[in-house]
């Protein structure tokens, strides 16, 4: 009971951020991101409900939602509903909808562009090297602690391993594993 009027209470103080989804033109992609591990509600209600409900509860979520609602009003935003320090995405970076946020503590996404449906988990770098930043493809699975590095590009429906240090491609369905990484297998 006591849960339940708190995440009441909590949402209510999120309804701004609401209003910022209705008037972005990047409602399709935020739903994706919101439902990535789940079956989509339907309904403008029912979505903005369950994302104010995930705004209060996941910091990470939410730096995701300020980098898809860039301006003015989620700058002030911001101001009183703080992202999370400890996860970094480069304004320059391009994602593609449906990111799937596993605590990604400590992760930074600094890529030219990553694809569709990417699983992203925590200690997680993606970094640029002598100007150059990494191209992640769609339906990618980055695990904890990988580092993928410079201008390489990883393949559809890669994975790559805890603790991978990646510096070089990785071809579509790849497995990438180990410092420095190499392919053990293709997956299917």
């Amino acid at each position: 009971m006591m849960r339940t009027l708190f995440l009441f209470v909590g949402q209510l103080f999120f309804i701004p951020h609401g209003v910022l989804f209705l008037l972005s033109n990047n409602k399709e992609v935020i739903v994706r991101d919101l439902y990535a591990r789940t079956i989509p509600k339907q309904g403008l209600v029912n979505q903005c409900y369950d994302l104010t409900k995930e705004l209060l509860l996941s910091k990470y979520f939410r730096t995701l939602f300020y980098y898809r609602t860039p301006g003015i009003f989620s700058k002030l935003l911001r101001i009183f509903y703080p992202k999370q320090d400890s996860f970094t995405i480069d304004m320059h970076t391009k994602i593609g909808a449906g990111l799937q946020l596993a605590h990604p503590y400590a992760t930074i996404l600094n890529a030219t562009s990553i694809g569709e449906n990417v699983y992203v988990n925590h200690l997680v770098t993606l970094g640029e090297k002598d100007g150059r930043k990494p191209i992640i493809g769609n339906n990618v699975q980055l695990h904890a602690g990988c580092i993928v590095i410079g201008g390489v590009t990883i393949g559809n429906h890669a994975i790559i391993g805890a603790g991978a240090v990646v510096v070089k491609d990785v071809p579509e369905y790849g497995v990438a594993v180990g410092n420095p990484a190499r392919i053990i297998e293709k997956n299917s």
